[in-house]
């Protein structure tokens, strides 16, 4: 074979080589591209947000668009990228966010669009590109939702509880009331118990409180939020109502803080602090009443966050029987050990004391959202009782229920103790609104009740006036019993005053 046949067919190979190369290139695969916002578009900023995974190469081009009724919305370029954030997250992964001004988008209607990315990367050495084409169907809204309020004659007392009876569109919209800045979410008012069965499903109810140390002139506003982002808000006719709260000076000798400080740290052990000296367990005891007791605040309300959307409980809730008051709700304490004031708090629940072990049972039909050692509380059980509304129980000797448990309306859940930050045997109880406490006794009331809750769902047309339940009403519900004679009084625990 001669030479140049052989370089004719060298040549050749190279050729059909090449070829082979270029059109195996032509199949690579594009860019990986991820699309992580949005899911729905409103009239407010928009954020883009997506990733896209290089495979090793350069990225060439990333164009993003939003298609309506054969209309096209250029939401990003990489050749224009404006005001877009990159994030590195891998060698050949980055994010990228950017964001749009409201109205930015113009045209858009209600109803569904389609976000269409198409991101290409080079192959072959720049010799040929790869392309990815990436939907995600969304959602636009462009109107905004609306509220309205339906109820009347709204009245709260600071440290108390009302409830608002509302409507709202569009019905897959969140919505609840805003008290200053703590938000109390609202619930379809078709979980309402006893509620009649063609009931609007546009109508909601949600309980709010004006907390303790808010102020009077609070802004009180019914709000709805929709899945684009877009708000709306109501206000309504209410009137807020003075309370004064009571002061009192807690002493804390050693002896009280050898026995509840290691045992606190025992049952916190993220909380590392020293105890082996009187001084050291000072400076525990500041730690936990300070620090701790804020951090189980904040348990409580992510806690019940986790509520129901059914109203399980009816009528007024209970009080524990043949109780003494040992401390009332939002006390303004003053700790003072050896003479000097060392520590300020305020008491968020009501402390009831009457025999040692005593059984402490539900205060209204519920579902056991918490049960176990809770740092100042010692143990704890918490109830949902449903549609916003839980009940605390704390300083407990011991628990009868598990998490998830349903209990009934007057079932034991436990027994009195002196777990926690407790002087003696006795039930820290308290209401809570989404997790933020409020006054107990409005819930031990028939007559409140009956006027704030009962007779708001009856006008709203959720219970039928001849079926609405009466309050419930128990001598535990009632006011405190009288003192009987001291022969047959019962046997208080010891450590009669409680921290």
């Amino acid at each position: 074979m001669s030479l140049r046949t052989i370089l004719v067919l060298l040549c050749a190979a190279l050729l059909i080589g090449g070829g082979l190369t270029y059109h195996l290139a032509g199949q690579e695969p594009g860019p990986l591209v991820t699309i992580h916002k949005p899911a729905a578009v409103g009239r407010g900023p928009l954020t883009f947000e997506l990733s896209v995974d290089s495979l090793g190469t350069r990225l060439t081009r990333i164009e993003a668009a939003l298609d309506q009724q054969g209309r096209t919305f250029p939401v990003f370029s990489l050749a224009s990228p404006g005001n877009a954030r990159f994030l590195q997250e891998t060698p050949d992964r980055i994010r990228i966010t950017h964001t749009l001004a409201g109205g930015a988008l113009n045209g858009l209607k209600d109803g569904p669009a389609r976000l269409t990315v198409t991101a290409t990367r080079q192959v072959l050495r720049g010799l040929r590109l790869a392309d990815t084409v990436t939907t995600r169907d969304v959602i636009v809204r462009v109107t905004l939702p609306t509220i309205a309020v339906v109820s009347t004659h709204h009245y709260i007392k600071l440290g108390g509880a009302e409830l608002v009876v509302y409507r709202v569109s569009p019905q897959d919209a969140t919505s609840g009331v805003r008290v200053g800045d703590r938000y109390y979410p609202g619930f379809p008012a078709a979980g309402v118990n006893g509620a009649r069965k063609d009931v609007d499903p546009a109508l909601r109810v949600a309980f709010f409180g004006l907390m303790y140390d808010q102020d009077l002139h609070t802004p009180i506003r019914a709000v709805a939020r929709d899945v684009a982002g877009n708000e709306a808000s109501a206000g309504f006719d209410h009137k807020t109502l003075a309370a004064s709260f009571g002061r009192r000076k807690v002493p804390v000798d050693d002896a009280f803080l050898a026995r509840v400080v290691p045992a606190i740290l025992q049952s916190t052990p993220d909380l590392t602090l020293a105890a082996s000296t009187p001084a050291e367990r000072l400076a525990a005891f500041l730690a936990i009443n300070g620090e701790l007791r804020r951090r189980n605040e904040q348990t409580i309300i992510d806690t019940a966050k986790d509520s129901s959307p059914e109203m399980l409980w009816n009528g007024t809730f209970l009080r524990m029987g043949g109780a003494s008051s040992e401390a009332v709700f939002a006390d303004h304490r003053t700790y003072v050990h050896n003479g000097r004031e060392i520590d300020a708090q305020v008491h968020l629940g009501v402390d009831l004391a009457s025999v040692r072990g005593a059984a402490i049972k539900a205060a209204n039909t519920g579902r056991v959202i918490f049960a176990g050692v809770l740092g100042i509380y010692g143990n704890c059980v918490m109830l949902d009782h449903g549609v916003g509304v839980q009940s605390l129980y704390a300083h407990l000797s011991a628990t009868d229920v598990e998490v998830g448990d349903r209990v009934e309306r007057g079932e034991t859940i436990g027994h009195s103790g002196m777990t926690g930050l407790a002087g003696g045997d006795h039930l820290h109880f308290s209401m809570l609104l989404g997790g933020h406490p409020v006054n107990p006794i409005e819930w031990w009331d028939p007559h409140w009740m009956a006027d704030r809750i009962t007779r708001k769902f009856t006008e709203a047309g959720l219970l039928d006036a001849s079926a609405a339940p009466p309050p419930a009403e128990s001598p535990a519900a009632k006011a405190p019993p009288k003192k009987k004679a001291p022969a047959r009084a019962p046997k208080p625990a010891p450590g009669a005053r409680k921290r």
